[in-house]
């Protein structure tokens, strides 16, 4: 689900608790050694997604931020923001020449550069949170 979060909302705020769960206390971000990924350049998107894309050549970035069920991606268009919310059992990240997210009918190609370099340690503890998450649901006898 994509919201609008220029502005806060109580709202939007509500449905993404319910989504991805609350954000994790100062306590619990600090034992996870931080939340959230560095800024990633966008390369792609889903044919959905185009009109949260710059139209003029500008760079086009997003950020990840986890949460308790899920994750959030920060999406930065001009002067205004859109959080994606992806509940961990919707969540598929594929390494093909870069990094690209897929849920919900869509999904966002990060171009494969320094940034997501950077953030190879951000991707590993999130692919540990969602092995995590998973466990819980394991219904295998």
């Amino acid at each position: 689900m994509i919201f609008n979060t220029t502005y806060i909302n109580k709202q939007n705020t509500d449905l993404i608790n319910d989504i991805v769960g609350k954000p994790f206390s100062f306590l619990q971000a600090f034992k996870l050694k931080g939340i959230g990924s560095k800024r990633m350049i966008i390369e792609n998107v889903s044919p959905n997604f185009k009109y949260l894309l710059n139209t003029v050549a500008d760079a086009n970035y997003a950020n990840i931020e986890l949460r308790p069920h899920g994750i959030l991606i920060h999406i930065i268009k001009g002067l205004q923001n859109f959080t994606w919310a992806i509940p961990y059992y919707q969540l598929v990240i594929y390494k093909v020449n870069g990094s690209s997210i897929h849920a919900q009918g869509r999904f966002i190609h990060f171009k494969n550069n320094k940034t997501l370099k950077e953030n190879k340690k951000f991707f590993n503890k999130l692919l540990n949170e969602k092995i995590k998450f998973d466990e819980k649901y394991n219904f295998q006898t």
